[in-house]
């Protein structure tokens, strides 16, 4: 039997990794970031979704052959994971495929805007000879790291600052004390990160308990020596909020991979020295992106071929609708 499989025409599908793990089935590239183009593409038995492709109802209504929506990356807030499970299609993701490059990338945006690489270097391509433009700089050695979800990525991310010898303090809730510990950090609530940090790393998926969460009210009480930076998801910071607060100097600075609209257009915090941004370029390396389409495509051939998925989202879950 030949299957349809809608994939998205993004940089970071390799089509020949799907065609080898696919041989029977039949491609189509679907192009954009509106829920028409999905629901308008040809009838399939699998999409793969990339981040910004919105996976609504109407999607699910317009496939009725779909057996999976599978996930170019690690986030599933863009599915109706809702519609997914009334229409018993599987929704899978990878997520262990970039936990080395997000890590790192989370660490290098952490010490680029802890010391102000940025504004030393746009001030000496002006031509200035300042080490002022980066007072004051609170040493991070001896500093608390403040981390909000505590999943793998967050996990090896802990591990990689273990030689700076800072406190690092865990916000999760679906995390049990045991396992945060045996990192060497100490869970707290949400209010202690904030109350005790002098930087924040966020690694949330986006969920309703999440979005919005780093707020006026979060910002204000975090030290205004304090930075953060965010490789979750881009609607858990709210951007308005942000940038009043490094307007005002509540804050000293942030690292931003991801962004409530991707790409952001016309955002303030695109022009700012202390705010290091990056395209959503965390999870890449050759190595990841190979992965990458590997594991998305044998989470499709295991639906297609009558078998749960290796990386089968449980749509119950209860972080899903928190």
């Amino acid at each position: 039997m030949t299957h349809t499989v809608l994939l998205p025409d993004e940089p970071n599908v390799e089509p020949a990794v799907f065609e080898r793990l696919l041989a029977d089935a039949t491609f189509h590239f679907v192009e954009g970031d509106e829920p028409s183009v999905l629901a308008n593409a040809p009838t399939a038995d699998a999409i793969v979704a990339h981040t910004n492709t919105p996976v609504p109802a109407e999607v699910f209504a317009s496939h009725p052959s779909l057996e999976i929506v599978a996930r170019l990356g690690t986030g599933v807030d863009n599915i109706d994971h809702e519609a997914a499970a009334e229409d018993d299609v599987w929704v899978t993701n990878v997520p262990l495929y970039s936990v080395d490059e997000v890590a790192t990338h989370a660490l290098s945006l952490l010490l680029g805007v802890r010391r102000s690489l940025l504004a030393h270097d746009q001030a000496m391509a002006q031509g200035a000879w300042d080490w002022t433009v980066g007072a004051p700089a609170p040493r991070l050695v001896g500093s608390t790291v403040g981390v909000v979800s505590f999943g793998s990525i967050a996990q090896r991310f802990v591990e990689l600052l273990s030689g700076l010898e800072v406190d690092v303090l865990v916000y999760d809730p679906y995390v049990d004390d045991e396992t945060v510990t045996d990192y060497g950090a100490t869970k707290v609530d949400f209010e202690t990160i904030l109350d005790s940090s002098n930087a924040v790393s966020v690694h949330a998926p986006l969920t309703p308990e999440t979005a919005g969460m780093f707020d006026a009210e979060a910002f204000s009480r975090l030290s205004d020596h304090a930075v953060i930076v965010n490789v979750g998801r881009g609607g858990i910071i709210d951007e308005d909020a942000l940038v009043s607060a490094l307007e005002a100097d509540e804050l000293a600075g942030a690292g931003l991979d991801v962004f409530a609209e991707e790409p952001p257009t016309e955002s303030p915090l695109l022009e700012r020295d202390d705010v290091i941004c990056t395209p959503h370029a965390a999870w890449y390396s050759e190595a990841s992106k190979r992965e990458l389409n590997e594991t998305a495509a044998r989470n499709v051939a295991a639906a297609l071929g009558d078998e749960r998925p290796p990386d089968a989202i449980d749509l119950d879950a209860a972080w899903l609708s928190a």
